[in-house]
């Protein structure tokens, strides 16, 4: 499955998944988003090195992520929107992507999602300290692993 197998609006909705998973995981906890956006990019950097893998991804992966402007009062309201896009890239992944191509993206967005969380250390002092990943990470992990299909994360 390539790109043009989708339209402009497909491909757009397809293209803003794995980056909506960033940034749900982003809105999780303050703090860390310059680290987690570059966390980002190097998913797509590790993508690019298995290329051959999958079709679809391939072609996801040739350009750097891009995550889209949402507007939102809270961070609440900021972690809704960006799960209802994921959900919407997801959708349309299941309906017409091959079972594995389906199945690629998904873990790749699972992988944008788990980068993102071990990107910044959360609590501690200067940097002394802290967990790789929050409470509300490991609960934005959760919620998109479940989203993907694939249980919860361990």
């Amino acid at each position: 499955m390539r790109k043009a197998d989708f339209n402009a609006e497909e491909w757009s909705t397809i293209a803003a998944g794995p980056p909506m998973a960033g940034l749900r995981v982003m809105a999780a906890e303050r703090g860390g988003t310059l680290r987690e956006s570059f966390s980002m990019a190097k998913v797509y950097a590790k993508g690019r090195e298995r290329e051959g893998e999958s079709e679809l991804l391939d072609e996801l992966v040739r350009s750097h992520p891009e995550v889209e402007r949402i507007q939102a009062r809270t961070q609440e309201e900021l972690a809704h929107r960006a799960m209802d896009r994921l959900r919407e890239a997801i959708e349309l992944i299941d309906r017409k992507a091959p079972p594995p191509e389906a199945d690629a993206y998904k873990h790749f967005v699972q992988d944008v999602a788990e980068e993102v969380a071990h990107a910044h250390k959360e609590g501690g002092f200067l940097g002394i300290g802290g967990t790789p990943v929050s409470e509300s990470e490991q609960r934005a992990i959760d919620e998109i692993t479940r989203l993907l299909g694939f249980g919860t994360a361990a």
